[in-house]
């Protein structure tokens, strides 16, 4: 595992943090769409967000 400084596993924590809230919005915002086309987009950003999620954590290791 990389060393990482107090502040900087701080940072990666928030950002953690964040993109799982933006996993877990988007997602239900596209089960709430009746429109396909803004439910399509609504599950694009969260797979973007699940893979940004994938990194950040990558990075712990």
């Amino acid at each position: 595992m990389p060393s990482f400084t107090q502040g900087e596993l701080a940072s990666i924590d928030a950002r953690i943090e964040n993109e799982l809230v933006m996993v877990k919005k988007c997602k239900e915002y596209a089960k709430l769409c009746t429109d396909p086309q803004l439910r399509l987009q609504c599950e694009q950003i969260a797979a973007r967000h699940q893979e940004h999620l994938r990194q950040l954590l990558g990075q712990l290791q």
